[in-house]
């Protein structure tokens, strides 16, 4: 696939000749020309196609609807030539990093590695490229590389939720929202997804009105128009499938409670019911106990911490609540069938703590032992009040 197309071109205006003879004797001032933008789309390799293509869809839409080339872009890769895609397709950039207008909107268009896409050279490029005052976003994953470049310190920025956690461990400096997009002065940032099409949607309306906006999303059959306020997941009884708002309040509780887990007994009593209940609420909605539900979502966090950031296996445990790494690894194993250290072994990443603590890598778990191992847990905050704690110890 090649893209060099740089502006969809605008319509032509069949009526010029009529209105020529038809002009009055008095001269009239031509209103101004509108103001064109160029962005500049700047492709890592395996970027997301999705996020891109919403970003560049709304541009070329709005020259048609409007008649006139108000946007125009280039297509940009560090070294030049072709680019893949994160779907395994290809597209050939019009030329590499090179220097850009004052003027220029630049978006960094993320997707899978981004850690590993993020080269010194395009990080030097994007600080000068700042110093000259432009306009710079990320799609995507590139709010990591605005915030590796140090673009982001101390602004408001979003990222693709799945990638909240090693963000916020790599860089504190950062005002991360769970929204779907960003604009913080002349940074802007989109979660990835459909979300590019809302940043893009508002830029337009921006430049040149809601009308026009409102036009452009109705040719891509977009019927709302979300704004920088609204949040990018979906609410929890909506994921889970379930509307049962004391389930939801617990689990709630349960994902803002990752670094220090919270116990069954101390979940039930904040939302006034017996732990036996929350425990037959949990089986009959979720098929699965708190315990072991609350283990899959430390252990997800855990996961992308692993592929996201830098931080040893001990201290990934240790951010989702794990005192015992020998725990943790036996943990992880029964729920993703590999080690934290093979983890992170097949993404490229070494751990600094070398060889995995207490457990046999040939280890075999039966079925009725993975239930075991998850449904145990490390040491957990006994209810406030209480003399002690009656729940497992891993």
């Amino acid at each position: 696939m090649t893209a060099r197309t740089h502006a969809a071109s605008p319509s032509r205006n069949t009526g010029s000749s009529l209105a020529s003879k038809a002009a009055p004797a008095a001269r009239r001032t031509a209103p101004p020309p509108p103001r064109q933008r160029h962005f500049v789309f700047v492709l890592l390799n395996q970027f997301t196609f999705l996020s891109f293509a919403a970003a560049i869809e709304p541009l070329r839409i709005a020259n048609r609807m409007s008649g006139q080339e108000l946007y125009r872009w280039t297509l940009m890769t560090e070294g030049g030539g072709e680019v893949r895609c994160s779907n395994g397709s290809r597209l050939v950039a019009d030329r590499a990093l090179d220097d850009v207008a004052r003027d220029d909107v630049v978006m960094i268009c993320g997707g899978l590695d981004v850690r590993a896409n993020t080269t010194p050279g395009l990080l030097n490029w994007l600080r000068r490229t700042s110093r000259r005052g432009s306009v710079i976003g990320g799609l995507c994953t590139g709010a990591h590389v605005l915030a590796k470049a140090g673009l982001l310190d101390g602004r408001r920025a979003t990222i693709h939720w799945e990638n909240r956690d090693g963000f916020l461990e790599e860089f504190a400096e950062v005002d991360l929202t769970k929204t779907v997009f960003t604009i913080d002065g002349n940074r802007l940032t989109a979660a990835g997804g459909t979300a590019s099409i809302d940043l893009v949607l508002t830029l337009i309306a921006d430049d040149h009105g809601k009308d026009l906006a409102n036009a452009v999303a109705d040719q891509l059959i977009y019927s709302t128009i979300r704004t920088d306020r609204d949040i990018q997941r979906l609410s929890i009884p909506t994921r889970i499938g379930v509307r049962h708002p004391r389930l939801a309040q617990v689990i709630a509780r349960m994902e803002a409670s990752i670094e220090e887990p919270i116990s069954p007994a101390e979940l039930a009593e904040e939302v006034g019911m017996s732990t036996r209940q929350l425990e037959r609420l949990f089986r009959r909605y979720l098929n699965r106990s708190p315990k072991r539900y609350y283990m899959e979502l430390r252990l997800a966090k855990a996961r992308n911490l692993l592929m996201q950031t830098e931080l040893s296996v001990i201290n990934v445990a240790l951010a989702c609540g794990f005192s015992s790494p020998s725990h943790f690894s036996k943990c992880y194993r029964a729920q993703y069938g590999t080690t934290p250290y093979r983890e992170r072994g097949s993404h490229g990443l070494e751990d600094e703590a070398g060889a995995e603590p207490g457990l046999e890598e040939d280890e075999a778990l039966s079925e009725a032992a993975l239930d075991d191992v998850l449904d145990d847990d490390a040491p957990l905050r006994p209810p406030r009040g209480a003399a002690g704690d009656d729940t497992d110890r891993g």
